[in-house]
This record gives C-alpha cells, sequence and structure tokens, in this order.
C-alpha cells in the first residue's frame, strides 16, 4: 500500500479551496492534488528549507494601457484648445490621443458603435453618441476617464449632434427629422423641439429625411442651420421658432460647412458637387462646382462624380480660404485610390491615400467660429491609419506620427515580451534602427501635443517584440506602459522572391505570407535570435553594428517519421483504441484528405519550401542572418510547420521540433547533430509498448486511470475523451494551417475544394495571422458545439495516427541532472510532447573553449522519462534554494568586430547565473507545465514533489515561469478565460481570476507573461492590450498614466470692432438659457429619452480599491458631490428669495396704489 504525506495532502486541500470556489473550472477543486506515487514522505523537507515570499497580497489584475491603431474607427474629434484628438469605433471604444505617452483608452458598456464625438473645448469633457441612440458624457479629468451622465433615446434615432463653443446646450438630430435639444450640465432634455413639419414648408409634400447637419450661424447664435438629407436647408431662427429662410437642393446633402462671416456657407453632395449659398439670396446656390468632373465640350453640366462625404471651408486673413473634401472623385477611374483634396485658390491638390477615409478635421488657430480660422493642418483618419497633414507648406507633406498605431502594417502573427532586460539593449536597437527613417516629412512639431506625462516610478527597460504575416519583426520599447518602435526586421530577405507564375511548380506549402513568423526566440544577454517561418524553416541571427557582405550559411532536415513502422498491431489483437474516432466527431469531420501531397510528374523528395539567396548579401547593422535550417519534402509529403524551438548562446545549439520529431543543430559549426522522430527519443524508454487489453476495460476504467496515475496509456485515453491541441503555444492551429495530419489538414468546408484543386496544388490557402486567426466552429452535433474550442485545436488525424505523430511541443537548455544517479550537473535539453511526455537528452559538448569549433558536439537519450497530463507548455529550473536558474548564455561579442586579436575571439560564457556550480548544492528543482497539470521534480533524484491539476475541464493556453518581487512564480493562463499563478517550488495557488474570456484564437495565440508581473497580448487586429497581475504595479498605475486635461487658458476672442459690433448680428445677446431652460420651453415627454447617471469619478478609483488612496478618493468625490448639491440648493435658495423680493415689492406698489382710493372708485 502506497503511503501518503498526511500534512501534504491538507496543505493541498487548504490551498485548493479558494480555487474550487472560483468557479469556470479551472480549479474545480483538483488544485493541490499530490502525485500519490513515489516517494511522496520525502515532500515535507524543501517545503521546510525554502521560505517562499510570495502570497495572494501581491497578485491583483488590472489592464494598464493598450497601444496600436483604434480597431474599425468611425468618429473622429480634437479641442484645440487642450490640442487632444479622440477616435471612436465600431466596437464602442474611444481612444483619446495627446502628447507622446498620453494615450487614453475607454470602453462603452453597451458595446454599441460611436457615431459622433464631441468635445466640450477646453472643459475636460466629451459628449459620444453611439448606435444604440444613447448620448454619454464623459468626464475627462481623471486619468481614468468614465461617464457622468447618459441619455438614452426611446422613440427616436440620432443621427447627427452638434455642441457650440462654450455653449451647455447639445444639439441633437435624429432620423425622423426632428432636431432636440441637450442640457450638458444636468443631461435632461429641454422641452424646446424643432420638429420637421415645422421646420420644411407646409406645401411640401414629402418627408426632408434624417438631420445630417446642425450648426450655429458664426454672425448669430440665436440661428441654427438644419440640413436633412433630401437636400433640404432650413435657417431656422430659435427665439421666433420659426423659419427665416429655406433652400433647396435636388441632390442629397453630406455635410455643410460655413464661411466665418457667417453670409454663406458651402454644402457637399452626393453627385460630387459642392454648392456655395448666401443668406441673401437662398433660392440657388450662387455658385456650383463638380471639382473632379469632366468639363462637357458642348456646355453642359460637368459628368456626375462619387460623393463628397465631407466639406471643411476654411478662411485665411492673408490668402485664399481652404477648401478641404474627401470623396468626389470620378467613376471612370474605379481603381484610383481613395482621396482628400485640398483646394487653395486655384490650386488643387489631390491625396492619395492607402486606405478609406473615416473622417477628417481641418486644425485651426482659434476656437471661435466668428473669426478668421487660419488652418494649420488636417488629421485624417483612414480604416487603418492616422496621418496629419501639414497646410502651411505648399507641398503638404505629413507629420511624422509618433504613436505606435503601424503595428498591424502586415498582420501579427506572434508576440514576445520582455521586461527587466539588460539596459543597453535599447539604446542599441534604436541606434541600428534608427538609420532606416524616412525622409520628407514635416519639419514643425506634432499638433496633438495636449496632456501631460511623466516617466513615473517604474524605470526599468521593457522591450516587445512582434512577429508579422509579411515576415517582418519589429522590436519597440515598452517602458514605462508607452510604445516606441525600435527596429524592424525584414526575414524574408534571406530567401529568393518568389516569381509570379511560379506558384505551382515550386515546393511551397502556403499560397500567401510564406514568410510569416510562426514562433521568436531571443536571447537578450547574447543578443542571438531565432525565428521559425510558417514555410517550416529556422533562421538564427546574430547581432552585430557593422555592416557586411557575405553569403547565408543554409543547412536542409528530413524529418518525417515512418508511420507503418510503428503502429502495427497482431492480427490476432484488438486495437488498443477501436472507438477513439467514434468518440471525436469534430476530429473526423475536420480531418479532411490526409493523402500525401504529390506533384504533377515527379514525386518531390528533399527539397525545401523556399530557396535561399546563393549570392553575397548585404547586411546592414543590426540583426544579420547566421544560418538558415529548412525542412524537406520527404518522399512527396511537405514538412510540417514547427511546433517548438529554442537556442542556446553558450552551447552554440539550435532545437526545433514538430509533430514529426526533433532536429538539434550545432549554429557554429553549421552541422545537423540530430534529426528524430519523436518515439525513437524514448530509447528504451519507449512508453507505446503496450500490451494488449480489452477495449471495454480500457474504456470502463478510463477516469479511474486518469485520476490514479499518469502512465502513457491513461493520457492517451483521457485525450481520446477531451482531446486537446498537439500545437500549443501560440502556434499556427487553425482549420486552414498545417497540422500534424500526413500530409495536410482541411476543414470540413473544405474538403470538396480540395478535391477540385488537384493532387498538385498547394494544400493551404494562406499562413493565417494571428489577427485574423478565429475559432473554427463545427456544428454537427450538440457535443461539437460545447467543445467547438477545444476540439478546434485539435490534430485533425484519428487518436492512432496522433499517438504516432507526437508533436514537440517545448524545448528548453539547461544544466541539470539528466539520470538518477547523476552527481553533478551537465549540459541537457528537455524536451516536452504533445502527450505529455518529458524527455531529457544529454549534451556532450567539448571540454573547452578552443576545440569547439573542431571538435563534434554528441546528442544521446539520457533514458529519463517523465510524465505529465496535457501537452508540455514550459520548462523551468530553480536551484537548492528556490531560485530561478538562467540558461547559460555567451555574453555578446560583435562577430564582425574590427580587433580580430585572440581576446576579441575569445568566447565569454556564463554558465551558471546568480549561483556559481559550486554554490548549486547537491540538487535542484524542475518546474514543467502542461497545458493540464504542473509539477516539481526535485533532481537527480527526480522525485515528483509537488502536483497541482490546474484544470479538468479546460486547459491552459500560455505558462511561464516570471519573477516578481524579487522573487519566483508560474503564471498561467486558461481557455476559460482564468488568469492564474502558482509559487514555486511548492504550486500553492497565489491567483486565479475569470478576467479574459478567449472570445477569438487572437488573444490564445498572442498572450503571453513576462517577469515583475506584467502581460500582453493582442486585443484586436490592430491594437495590444497590456495588463499587469501585480497589486504593487496596480497600486502605483495612476502615477503612471498620462493626465488628459491640463488648465490652459482658453484664447480671448477677438476684438469685433464697433461696426462688426453694430451690424453684424445680436450673437452675443443670445440668452440660450432663457430660451431652452424649463422655465421657458418645459419639460420635455418622459418617454422620449431617458436619464442614467453615470458612474462619475468612481470608475477612476477602482484601481486603488482595495487601499486607503480608494477611501480617500471617494470621501473626496463624496465630498465634491455633497458641494455640488450644497451649491445647487444655494442657488435654488437664492432664486426663492430673488423671487419673495419680487412678490413682496409688487405686492407693496398694489398697495400704495390703491391706499387712499375709496371703495366705490374700485
Amino acid at each position: 500500500m502506497k503511503k501518503f504525506n498526511f500534512r501534504k495532502v491538507l496543505d493541498g486541500l487548504t490551498a485548493a479551496s479558494p480555487v474550487g470556489s472560483s468557479g469556470g473550472g479551472s480549479g474545480s477543486g483538483a488544485g493541490g492534488s499530490v502525485h500519490p506515487g513515489g516517494t511522496a514522505g520525502a515532500a515535507g523537507t524543501p517545503r521546510e528549507e525554502i521560505q517562499e515570499t510570495l502570497t495572494s497580497d501581491y497578485f491583483q489584475i488590472c489592464k494598464t494601457v493598450r497601444h496600436g491603431f483604434p480597431y474599425l474607427p468611425t468618429a473622429l474629434a480634437f479641442d484645440p484648445v487642450q490640442k487632444i484628438l479622440a477616435i471612436g469605433t465600431r466596437t464602442g471604444a474611444i481612444r483619446i490621443l495627446g502628447r507622446p505617452g498620453v494615450d487614453c483608452y475607454c470602453q462603452h458598456e453597451s458595446g454599441a458603435a460611436v457615431l459622433q464625438l464631441q468635445f466640450l473645448i477646453n472643459e475636460g469633457a466629451l459628449v459620444s453618441a453611439c448606435a444604440d441612440d444613447a448620448l454619454h458624457l464623459w468626464n475627462l479629468r481623471q486619468k481614468r476617464p468614465a461617464i457622468l451622465h447618459s441619455l438614452k433615446f426611446n422613440r427616436e434615432r440620432i443621427t447627427y449632434c452638434h455642441l457650440p463653443f462654450q455653449s451647455k446646450w447639445l444639439y441633437v438630430g435624429t432620423e425622423r427629422g426632428n432636431t432636440h435639444i441637450v442640457n450638458i450640465e444636468s443631461f435632461i432634455l429641454s422641452g424646446y423641439v424643432i420638429m420637421w413639419n415645422k421646420a420644411i414648408e407646409l406645401s411640401t409634400k414629402t418627408h426632408p429625411g434624417p438631420v445630417v447637419h446642425l450648426s450655429d450661424s458664426p454672425r448669430d447664435e440665436g440661428k441654427l442651420l438644419i440640413g436633412y438629407e433630401n437636400g433640404t436647408i432650413v435657417f431656422w431662427d430659435l427665439r421666433s421658432k420659426r423659419a427665416d429662410l429655406r433652400a433647396y437642393y435636388d441632390e442629397a446633402i453630406h455635410s455643410v460647412a460655413w464661411h466665418h462671416e457667417g453670409k454663406q456657407f458651402m454644402c457637399s453632395h452626393s453627385d460630387g458637387s459642392l454648392t456655395l449659398w448666401n443668406l441673401k439670396n437662398p433660392n440657388r446656390p450662387f455658385q456650383t462646382t463638380i471639382p473632379h468632373g469632366k468639363v462637357q465640350r458642348d456646355g453642359k453640366k460637368p459628368e456626375s462624380c462619387k460623393p463628397i462625404l465631407k466639406v471643411e471651408y476654411k478662411t485665411c486673413k492673408n490668402s485664399e480660404p481652404f477648401v478641404v473634401f474627401s470623396g468626389g472623385l470620378s467613376y471612370d477611374k474605379p481603381c484610383r485610390r481613395p482621396s482628400l483634396t485640398i483646394m487653395h485658390g486655384k490650386a488643387i491638390t489631390v491625396l492619395e491615400m492607402d486606405h478609406p477615409i473615416v473622417d477628417f478635421l481641418t486644425l485651426c488657430e482659434t476656437p471661435y467660429p466668428n473669426e478668421f480660422q487660419e488652418p494649420y493642418a488636417v488629421v485624417v483618419l483612414l480604416e487603418k491609419d492616422l496621418i496629419v497633414v501639414d497646410l502651411t507648406q505648399t507641398n503638404f507633406p505629413i507629420f511624422e506620427n509618433p504613436y505606435p498605431i503601424d503595428i498591424h502594417e502586415s498582420p501579427v502573427t506572434c508576440t514576445e515580451y520582455f521586461a527587466d532586460c539588460p539596459p543597453d539593449l535599447i539604446p542599441v536597437l534604436y541606434s541600428v534602427g534608427a538609420k532606416h527613417k524616412k525622409q520628407g516629412y514635416s519639419n514643425k512639431e506634432w499638433p496633438i501635443s495636449g496632456g501631460a506625462w511623466n516617466l513615473g516610478a517604474q524605470t526599468y527597460p521593457e522591450i516587445i517584440i512582434t512577429g508579422h504575416a509579411d515576415g517582418s519583426v519589429k522590436f519597440w520599447d515598452a517602458s514605462a506602459i508607452t510604445l516606441q518602435m525600435l527596429y524592424k526586421l525584414k526575414t524574408s530577405k534571406v530567401f529568393e522572391k518568389q516569381k509570379v507564375g511560379e506558384g505551382k511548380a515550386t515546393a511551397e506549402i502556403v499560397e500567401e505570407d510564406p514568410f510569416a513568423v510562426q514562433m521568436m526566440y531571443w536571447c537578450p544577454e547574447s543578443r542571438i535570435f531565432c525565428v521559425a517561418g510558417v514555410s517550416a524553416y529556422v533562421i538564427v541571427y546574430r547581432f552585430s553594428k557593422h555592416e557586411v557582405n557575405t553569403e547565408i550559411a543554409s543547412l536542409e532536415v528530413r524529418l518525417q517519421c515512418e508511420v507503418e513502422d510503428i503502429i502495427t498491431p497482431e492480427p490476432e489483437t484488438n486495437p488498443p483504441f477501436p472507438d477513439a474516432s467514434s468518440q471525436l466527431p469534430s476530429l473526423k469531420s475536420l480531418s479532411g484528405s490526409t493523402n500525401t501531397v504529390a506533384c504533377e510528374g515527379t514525386m518531390k523528395d528533399s527539397i525545401p519550401c523556399l530557396s535561399v539567396k546563393a549570392r553575397p548579401v548585404r547586411m546592414p547593422p543590426g540583426y544579420q542572418a547566421d544560418l538558415v535550417i529548412q525542412l524537406v519534402w520527404v518522399d512527396g509529403e511537405p514538412p510540417q510547420q514547427i511546433t517548438s524551438l529554442a537556442v542556446n548562446s553558450a552551447y552554440g545549439l539550435v532545437a526545433f521540433g514538430n509533430c514529426n520529431g526533433l532536429a538539434v543543430v550545432d549554429f557554429m559549426q553549421k552541422t545537423v547533430l540530430l534529426s528524430m522522430g519523436t518515439l525513437d527519443l524514448y530509447g528504451s524508454s519507449d512508453p507505446y509498448q503496450r500490451q494488449p487489453r480489452s477495449p471495454r476495460k480500457n474504456r470502463q476504467f478510463a477516469a479511474g486511470l486518469t485520476e490514479l496515475s499518469d502512465s502513457p496509456v491513461s493520457l492517451e485515453l483521457e485525450r481520446c475523451k477531451s482531446p486537446t491541441s498537439d500545437h500549443v503555444n501560440g502556434h499556427c492551429t487553425s482549420p486552414t494551417s498545417q497540422s500534424c495530419s500526413s500530409g495536410k489538414r482541411l476543414s470540413s468546408a473544405d474538403v470538396s475544394r480540395a478535391n477540385r484543386r488537384g493532387p498538385g496544388r498547394p494544400p493551404f490557402r494562406k499562413a493565417q495571422s494571428a489577427a485574423c486567426m478565429e475559432i473554427s466552429l463545427p456544428v454537427t452535433t450538440e457535443e461539437n458545439r460545447e467543445n467547438s474550442f477545444s476540439r478546434s485545436r485539435s490534430s485533425s488525424v484519428s487518436s492512432i495516427d496522433r499517438d504516432s505523430k507526437e508533436a514537440i511541443t517545448a524545448l528548453f537548455f539547461m544544466e541539470s541532472f539528466a539520470r538518477k544517479n547523476d552527481s553533478a550537473v551537465s549540459s541537457c535539453l528537455w524536451v516536452g510532447t504533445g502527450l505529455g511526455m518529458v524527455i531529457i537528452l544529454s549534451l556532450n559538448l567539448p571540454a573547452s573553449d578552443d576545440l569547439r569549433q573542431s571538435e563534434p558536439v554528441m546528442v544521446s537519450p539520457s533514458g529519463t522519462v517523465l510524465t505529465l497530463k496535457g501537452a508540455v507548455l514550459t520548462f523551468a529550473c530553480l536551484d537548492c534554494m528556490g531560485t530561478l536558474t538562467h540558461q547559460p548564455y555567451e555574453v555578446w561579442r560583435d562577430p564582425h568586430s574590427a580587433d580580430d586579436g585572440d581576446k576579441a575571439r575569445k568566447r565569454k560564457l556564463v554558465m551558471h547565473s546568480p549561483s556559481s556550480s559550486q554554490d548549486m548544492g547537491d540538487h535542484q528543482f524542475a518546474v514543467i507545465c502542461s497545458e493540464k497539470q504542473a509539477k516539481v521534480f526535485s533532481l537527480p533524484s527526480q522525485t515528483c514533489l509537488y502536483v497541482h491539476n490546474i484544470t479538468e475541464t479546460s486547459f491552459l493556453l500560455r505558462a511561464d515561469v516570471v519573477t516578481l518581487c524579487n522573487s519566483v512564480c508560474l503564471a498561467c493562463f486558461c481557455a476559460n478565460g482564468h488568469i492564474m499563478t502558482l509559487s514555486l517550488p511548492s504550486l500553492r495557488p497565489l491567483l486565479d481570476m475569470n478576467y479574459l474570456p478567449v472570445t477569438d484564437m487572437r488573444i490564445a495565440r498572442t498572450f503571453c507573461f513576462t517577469n515583475e508581473g506584467q502581460a500582453l497580448y493582442l486585443s484586436s487586429p490592430t491594437e495590444i492590450q497590456r495588463l499587469t497581475y501585480s497589486q504593487e504595479m496596480c497600486d502605483n498605475l495612476q502615477d503612471m498614466l498620462g493626465d488628459l486635461f491640463t488648465p490652459v487658458e482658453t484664447p480671448e476672442a477677438q476684438n469685433r470692432g464697433f461696426l462688426k459690433g453694430l451690424f453684424g448680428g445680436s450673437g452675443q445677446a443670445f440668452d440660450r438659457e432663457e430660451l431652452f431652460g424649463e422655465a421657458t420651453a418645459g419639460k420635455a415627454s418622459r418617454s422620449l429619452a431617458q436619464h442614467i447617471p453615470g458612474s462619475g469619478g468612481i470608475e477612476g478609483v477602482r484601481g486603488a480599491a482595495g487601499g486607503v488612496i480608494g477611501d480617500l478618493t471617494r470621501a473626496r468625490i463624496a465630498l465634491d458631490e455633497r458641494g455640488q448639491k450644497l451649491g445647487e440648493l444655494d442657488e435654488r435658495t437664492a432664486s426663492m428669495m430673488a423671487s419673495a423680493e419680487a412678490f413682496s415689492k409688487h405686492a407693496h406698489e398694489v398697495m400704495l396704489k390703491y391706499k387712499d382710493k375709496k371703495w366705490y372708485q374700485f
């Protein structure tokens, strides 16, 4: 009978109790369960030796900052005094941008698209109108903006809003053609309404359509210009509540713009025309132009063009006015790109854009609409870019954009995050990247310069690396929650360009994006960088500050396992898992054809997918290709995509694996050391030598075996029940990508297409980017719908093939004890597989550095095999004191340094950090995490000291061993949205929060943890979301964020002069409060709109909710609210006193009037 350590069991249960209650099946009460086998009695001793300092108080999750271009933008606004920009999106998000470092993201809870944004200029507030017909008032005077008020329209749809400068009354136009007025301070609807049937002439028989424009006259604030979609324009007198004039045009209106004097205005129309109207003669426009229309020879009207969606009419004191508009191009040029046209006098400039124009704004020197506008720039919001055009220079150059909005220049396919990396890396990368800067930008400063930002307390350097679909890799400086591009590497430059028309004849396995980056591995200390591409290649890069002209070394590797040699069941015996295919209906539907891909005529064999450049190549300073390793076709089968990658600079080795096996390459000697199928790695410890047994018995005890044992058989049975991935850790596993099947993988929808494609066509349409990968949802049965996420990750072959095609999912080089009886550490390669097996390979390196270039390196299986549930995700090593042991590395030296002396050539190796080999003690801890559980082994005894079943009903997508507060922990991200941390080495649960629902595969493929409690993922195809799981950083976040609002004096209005003041209208005497207030206009219908009070400033407190800061902030907000209410009470009291005085005065006058009169005189 096996012995249990009772104390340990109790500890495990107590540690598990809060986890199980967190829901979501992430813990399911199984956390901290103890492996019953082995010498569990020794488990108590390391717990007593190692004092773990991390507790649950150190952990708290919150989002920090979002980088990149707002996804699917819809609206744009600018505060000309504060100089901040707001962008609204289709997903209900708002991004507010100021000077570099001032970048704020906020989200409407409804998720409704943002239709329009309006700043309360220099007030620190913003109004948003959304597609669900709600208006929201945002408070920008706090670092995390929050909604103060909301107003939800019930019966009418909002189409346009206008807020005059320094007014507290917002005009709201609706789809029915009515115009409502909202008080910005109270967010209550006024009783004053401009009904469409009152605005148009009574004789008009048709509805004018929705309101498409609202603006008050620059000359007289008491006059409102209303533009209706059908071409009707109404100039409404707000005081007399009637239309002063009406104008009609037979083309639909898209936008209207005033001349600053208020005597004329310009309209843009659906036929590509611009009309200029004078208020004195509204019968017809006094000028009509079609800027891009062809002039007809016979003097007829120019031909119609595409609609001009928006026009702005801006005047200058010392030059002709600017007319800026989008659209309006002629129909006869269908291939022309979207354009912005700038008309200045007689000069017409057309600026072609790379993406469709969403909106644009002309930035002017003054916020006052009745002054010369003096435009100096145009902000153009495109579907996938933001550009600012300089209007002060005749060639209209664009400003250099300081924001990291080009993350998605090519779709992001993978990410890596490094916090607290060597401090010299950022300036070095910037120095080599700065040489590639583009020229021709405006020499003026970036005009969106509002807000304030300081460095904050967080000073350690951080670097984010993004891999892209076009083969490019970008290094970003992510220090102090900012993002700035340092350096861009184009990995496709090592290959020959594919000539058009050669697709059928080549050996490509992807037709589009053949250079897409699939995995990256970076050693910051040695500056070795390694990339795995979707076309089954690995490139090793070294960093050099010197330009070099050299040939690129390349190797070819055959890596194919023979299925027939492995699975050969006896004819009399039953196969081990006869019903496996029936248990996996969705796998069967996804499998498609598994025939080999043979090219027409001859079978492809020993040829790589891409061609490496054979001629000498000029390599600029930065990362230079040292070696290209390509997997080749074998007997007509394409090479399978790489699923794991590791490199070690001290050993000079790179290892990579796929579903066929493992390859180890010496990149110093440029030789292949090992190319072996996964099953051959086991040697005599082959777990597949099974005894035949009854399938019914296997199925009957499957659950019990899984609970009690980690043997290979139970693992395979468990996988048959709930299949999970052979590809993990962010690799390409969508149904259109290459899987572990023998040849190709197709979704069920693609099977018929594949049959039509023919035998010689490449089986994969496109290397899916992380930004566009979606979960496949086969819906043949109810079970498929429930488990669609996990099944979509699965291999597309039956369970027997999956056993034979055991993918390599994790690799780790370290100094470790390879065997049980080892007395000293040696160089090892730890190999993790998709079936939860861990194989240790011994590396026999030359004794001295002098022999490293000449003596061969020996790689051999050690015979040690460890087991876990689920595919192995990550490894780490702790010394006997529980300190994280870093992998050995070579200190960076420039490979092309001018100094060729012996000192420069001598390699400086750091084998054990921070401890030396003598101080490591006689044992160490190996931390291994799979997609189901984590284990800590004591080496060299290989005793499983601790085991934690992380999840039973889901699986991990990412796991990393990270440092936090001078300690170490295991951070995990689960497919059910839970983020968890476990202590090391005891695997106590410290944090478990259901935080991030995995809505699509993009999050799963790009999520990564790093040191100091930080993590990131791609929240949309264009944006990176950073978050922290550190309580300390959550507490300090307010200090690190930028201020959106800074106190700025509103510029004074220009002196209008005596005559202008006398004859220029009565705008100054217009009292909106008197006209729209409840006393005059009455109350609006309650059923028309519903007022919803917002959370106000409380949102900004949540980051500090648990501490004294939160209490103080809440108290301050409560005081502010109380003070506001007292102020309102004071105003009401003063109003009542004034009313009482007036009544008393009036009564006294009546008394005096009738005091001396007799009764008969009344």
